[in-house]
């Protein structure tokens, strides 16, 4: 099992994304929970691409400074929404024989979707605990109603196992 931290770059840790209080305090406990448990923290990093706001060298491009990944930690860089797209993940998932992955992060409707999906794909098991993920209001959906149609509706016994946050706990202290 490994806990699998998406996208929580400066740049769009906002006040505005859904729940943010929540999600906040949640991704610091789970951290705090893999960390204390010896279960391996992996983050992952969006580049949009020389020139953009959200690319390497620019500001907002590091880790939310709440989340920092500890000096023995991986990061991996991505340039698409799936994490496991060219970045070497899931072979170090392979190498590790890691089947299992608790996913937190941003954002639900585009990252964290496609990560799922994908991690489905690849025969992984997905845990998608409670409020540790999160988006902002788009065209189509608010931000409410995008998290809860993923969450409750499209993930959940199709590609992930969507849990409360404290049964999360429970299997990340077994």
């Amino acid at each position: 099992m490994i806990l699998l931290i998406v996208d929580t770059q400066n740049l769009i840790m906002t006040n505005d994304l859904y729940e943010f209080e929540i999600f906040v305090y949640r991704i610091k406990t789970l951290i705090k929970e893999a960390r204390n448990n010896s279960i391996e923290v992996i983050y992952v990093r969006h580049d949009d691409g020389a020139g953009q706001k959200l690319t390497k060298g620019a500001l907002g491009y590091e880790i939310y400074e709440e989340f920092q990944p500890m000096p023995n930690e991986r990061v991996f860089d991505k340039n698409v929404n799936s994490a496991f797209k060219d970045t070497g993940l899931l072979d170090y998932l392979h190498e590790k024989d890691e089947d299992t992955i608790i996913i937190a992060g941003l954002q639900t409707d585009y990252c964290i979707d496609a990560t799922v999906k994908c991690g489905f794909e690849h025969g992984l098991k997905m845990i998608v605990p409670a409020n540790t993920n999160s988006t902002l209001d788009n065209a189509y959906m608010t931000a409410e109603k995008s998290y809860r149609y993923y969450n409750e509706f499209m993930w959940n016994g199709r590609y992930a196992e969507c849990i409360s946050f404290e049964k999360t706990l429970e299997l990340m202290n077994k």
